[in-house]
Protein backbone atom coordinates (compact mmCIF):
# COMPACT_ATOMS: atom_id res chain seq x y z
CA UNK A 1 0.00 0.00 0.00
CA UNK A 2 1.30 3.45 -0.89
CA UNK A 3 1.59 5.85 2.04
CA UNK A 4 3.25 8.88 0.48
CA UNK A 5 2.26 8.39 -3.16
CA UNK A 6 4.38 7.98 -6.24
CA UNK A 7 7.89 9.25 -6.93
CA UNK A 8 9.20 9.25 -10.49
CA UNK A 9 12.98 8.81 -10.80
CA UNK A 10 14.69 9.18 -14.18
CA UNK A 11 18.22 10.56 -14.08
CA UNK A 12 21.31 10.75 -16.22
CA UNK A 13 23.52 11.78 -13.30
CA UNK A 14 23.10 8.85 -10.93
CA UNK A 15 25.05 10.26 -8.00
CA UNK A 16 23.18 9.43 -4.80
CA UNK A 17 20.26 7.79 -6.60
CA UNK A 18 20.48 4.53 -4.65
CA UNK A 19 20.50 6.32 -1.30
CA UNK A 20 17.59 8.47 -2.43
CA UNK A 21 15.61 5.50 -3.74
CA UNK A 22 16.13 3.52 -0.55
CA UNK A 23 15.13 6.52 1.55
CA UNK A 24 11.97 7.12 -0.45
CA UNK A 25 10.89 3.49 -0.15
CA UNK A 26 11.53 3.58 3.60
CA UNK A 27 9.33 6.68 3.79
CA UNK A 28 6.47 4.93 2.00
CA UNK A 29 6.83 6.02 -1.62
CA UNK A 30 6.21 3.80 -4.61
CA UNK A 31 8.89 4.40 -7.22
CA UNK A 32 8.39 4.64 -10.97
CA UNK A 33 11.57 4.58 -13.01
CA UNK A 34 13.01 4.25 -16.50
CA UNK A 35 15.95 2.74 -18.35
CA UNK A 36 19.31 2.89 -16.64
CA UNK A 37 17.86 4.42 -13.48
CA UNK A 38 15.48 1.50 -13.06
CA UNK A 39 18.34 -0.93 -13.61
CA UNK A 40 20.55 0.79 -11.03
CA UNK A 41 17.80 0.85 -8.42
CA UNK A 42 16.85 -2.79 -8.95
CA UNK A 43 20.51 -3.83 -8.84
CA UNK A 44 20.66 -2.18 -5.41
CA UNK A 45 17.66 -4.20 -4.24
CA UNK A 46 15.26 -1.26 -4.32
CA UNK A 47 11.72 -2.14 -5.48
CA UNK A 48 10.56 -0.11 -8.46
CA UNK A 49 7.89 -0.22 -11.13
CA UNK A 50 9.13 0.46 -14.64
CA UNK A 51 7.32 3.32 -16.37
CA UNK A 52 6.65 1.02 -19.32
CA UNK A 53 4.82 -1.42 -17.03
CA UNK A 54 2.84 1.42 -15.44
CA UNK A 55 1.76 2.94 -18.77
CA UNK A 56 1.38 -0.32 -20.64
CA UNK A 57 3.62 0.97 -23.43
CA UNK A 58 7.25 -0.04 -24.01
CA UNK A 59 10.16 2.34 -24.33
CA UNK A 60 10.57 2.84 -28.07
CA UNK A 61 12.92 4.37 -30.66
CA UNK A 62 16.09 3.54 -28.72
CA UNK A 63 14.72 5.26 -25.62
CA UNK A 64 13.68 8.48 -27.38
CA UNK A 65 10.12 7.90 -26.13
CA UNK A 66 9.80 6.69 -22.54
CA UNK A 67 7.78 9.02 -20.34
CA UNK A 68 5.65 10.95 -22.85
CA UNK A 69 2.35 9.40 -21.80
CA UNK A 70 -0.93 10.79 -20.33
CA UNK A 71 -0.69 8.60 -17.21
CA UNK A 72 2.68 10.15 -16.44
CA UNK A 73 2.00 13.76 -17.30
CA UNK A 74 -1.56 13.60 -16.03
CA UNK A 75 -0.27 12.23 -12.74
CA UNK A 76 2.15 15.14 -12.47
CA UNK A 77 -0.05 17.98 -13.70
CA UNK A 78 -3.30 17.02 -11.97
CA UNK A 79 -4.48 19.40 -9.29
CA UNK A 80 -6.32 17.89 -6.29
CA UNK A 81 -9.73 18.93 -7.61
CA UNK A 82 -12.64 16.69 -8.56
CA UNK A 83 -12.47 17.22 -12.31
CA UNK A 84 -8.75 16.53 -12.54
CA UNK A 85 -8.95 13.47 -10.31
CA UNK A 86 -11.85 12.09 -12.35
CA UNK A 87 -9.91 12.60 -15.59
CA UNK A 88 -6.87 10.88 -14.08
CA UNK A 89 -8.98 7.97 -12.87
CA UNK A 90 -10.52 7.51 -16.31
CA UNK A 91 -7.09 6.92 -17.86
CA UNK A 92 -5.97 4.62 -15.04
CA UNK A 93 -3.45 7.08 -13.65
CA UNK A 94 -2.43 8.04 -10.12
CA UNK A 95 -1.07 11.21 -8.59
CA UNK A 96 2.70 11.61 -8.79
CA UNK A 97 3.98 13.80 -5.99
CA UNK A 98 7.75 13.74 -6.45
CA UNK A 99 9.71 14.04 -9.72
CA UNK A 100 13.47 13.42 -9.63
CA UNK A 101 14.93 14.13 -13.06
CA UNK A 102 18.17 15.42 -14.51
CA UNK A 103 19.03 15.68 -18.15
CA UNK A 104 21.24 14.04 -20.76
CA UNK A 105 24.84 15.34 -20.54
CA UNK A 106 24.66 17.61 -23.59
CA UNK A 107 27.20 20.14 -22.36
CA UNK A 108 29.74 17.43 -21.46
CA UNK A 109 29.34 15.82 -24.88
CA UNK A 110 29.72 19.21 -26.59
CA UNK A 111 33.16 19.71 -24.99
CA UNK A 112 34.68 16.77 -26.88
CA UNK A 113 36.91 18.23 -29.65
CA UNK A 114 35.72 15.94 -32.46
CA UNK A 115 32.05 15.54 -31.48
CA UNK A 116 29.71 15.52 -34.48
CA UNK A 117 26.32 17.07 -34.94
CA UNK A 118 24.78 13.60 -34.91
CA UNK A 119 26.39 12.88 -31.55
CA UNK A 120 25.00 16.10 -30.13
CA UNK A 121 21.48 15.52 -31.42
CA UNK A 122 21.30 12.25 -29.49
CA UNK A 123 22.13 14.16 -26.29
CA UNK A 124 19.17 16.53 -26.65
CA UNK A 125 16.78 15.43 -23.91
CA UNK A 126 13.07 15.64 -24.72
CA UNK A 127 11.19 13.71 -22.05
CA UNK A 128 13.32 15.04 -19.19
CA UNK A 129 12.57 18.75 -19.73
CA UNK A 130 8.89 17.92 -20.20
CA UNK A 131 8.82 16.13 -16.84
CA UNK A 132 10.74 18.89 -15.09
CA UNK A 133 8.57 21.68 -16.47
CA UNK A 134 5.33 19.83 -15.72
CA UNK A 135 6.37 19.19 -12.12
CA UNK A 136 7.65 22.73 -11.65
CA UNK A 137 4.41 24.17 -13.03
CA UNK A 138 2.45 22.17 -10.46
CA UNK A 139 4.68 23.08 -7.49
CA UNK A 140 1.57 23.62 -5.36
CA UNK A 141 1.35 19.82 -5.10
CA UNK A 142 4.49 18.34 -6.68
CA UNK A 143 8.16 18.49 -5.71
CA UNK A 144 10.66 18.59 -8.57
CA UNK A 145 14.35 17.87 -7.97
CA UNK A 146 16.99 18.13 -10.69
CA UNK A 147 20.14 18.44 -8.55
CA UNK A 148 21.52 15.46 -6.57
CA UNK A 149 22.75 17.94 -3.96
CA UNK A 150 19.12 18.47 -2.94
CA UNK A 151 18.27 14.81 -2.26
CA UNK A 152 19.21 14.85 1.41
CA UNK A 153 17.17 17.99 2.04
CA UNK A 154 14.07 16.51 0.42
CA UNK A 155 14.34 13.28 2.41
CA UNK A 156 14.81 15.27 5.62
CA UNK A 157 11.64 17.30 5.08
CA UNK A 158 9.51 14.25 4.33
CA UNK A 159 10.93 12.35 7.30
CA UNK A 160 10.43 15.21 9.75
CA UNK A 161 7.33 16.99 8.42
CA UNK A 162 5.53 14.31 6.42
CA UNK A 163 5.87 16.38 3.24
CA UNK A 164 8.04 18.89 1.45
CA UNK A 165 6.85 22.38 2.49
CA UNK A 166 5.43 24.58 -0.25
CA UNK A 167 8.20 27.17 0.16
CA UNK A 168 10.72 24.43 -0.63
CA UNK A 169 8.60 23.12 -3.51
CA UNK A 170 8.50 26.62 -4.95
CA UNK A 171 12.27 27.09 -4.60
CA UNK A 172 12.83 23.74 -6.29
CA UNK A 173 10.48 24.76 -9.11
CA UNK A 174 12.38 28.01 -9.69
CA UNK A 175 15.66 26.09 -9.69
CA UNK A 176 14.18 23.59 -12.15
CA UNK A 177 13.16 26.31 -14.60
CA UNK A 178 16.66 27.77 -14.34
CA UNK A 179 18.04 24.31 -15.11
CA UNK A 180 15.95 23.79 -18.26
CA UNK A 181 16.61 27.36 -19.40
CA UNK A 182 20.38 26.88 -19.13
CA UNK A 183 20.11 23.50 -20.86
CA UNK A 184 18.21 24.95 -23.83
CA UNK A 185 20.59 27.92 -24.03
CA UNK A 186 23.57 25.55 -24.22
CA UNK A 187 21.91 23.59 -27.02
CA UNK A 188 21.18 26.77 -28.96
CA UNK A 189 24.67 28.20 -28.53
CA UNK A 190 26.34 24.90 -29.44
CA UNK A 191 24.28 23.98 -32.50
CA UNK A 192 24.74 27.49 -33.91
CA UNK A 193 28.45 26.66 -34.26
CA UNK A 194 27.82 23.63 -36.47
CA UNK A 195 27.58 23.18 -40.22
CA UNK A 196 24.61 20.96 -41.01
CA UNK A 197 26.18 19.82 -44.31
CA UNK A 198 29.40 18.49 -42.81
CA UNK A 199 28.05 17.74 -39.35
CA UNK A 200 31.16 19.36 -37.89
CA UNK A 201 31.88 22.44 -35.83
CA UNK A 202 32.70 25.49 -37.95
CA UNK A 203 36.40 26.21 -37.78
CA UNK A 204 37.03 22.86 -36.11
CA UNK A 205 39.15 19.89 -37.20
Amino acid sequence: MRDRGIALLSVSDKRGIETLGRGLVDLGFEILSTGGTAHALRAAGIPITKVSDYTGFPEIMDGRVKTLHPRIHGGILARPVKAHLEDLSQIGGSLISLVIVNLYPFSQTAKAPSVTLSDLVEQIDIGGPCLIRAAAKNFERVTVVCDPEDYENILWHVAHSGEVPIRVRFDMAVKAFAHTTAYDATIFETLADYDVTTGKRRGGP
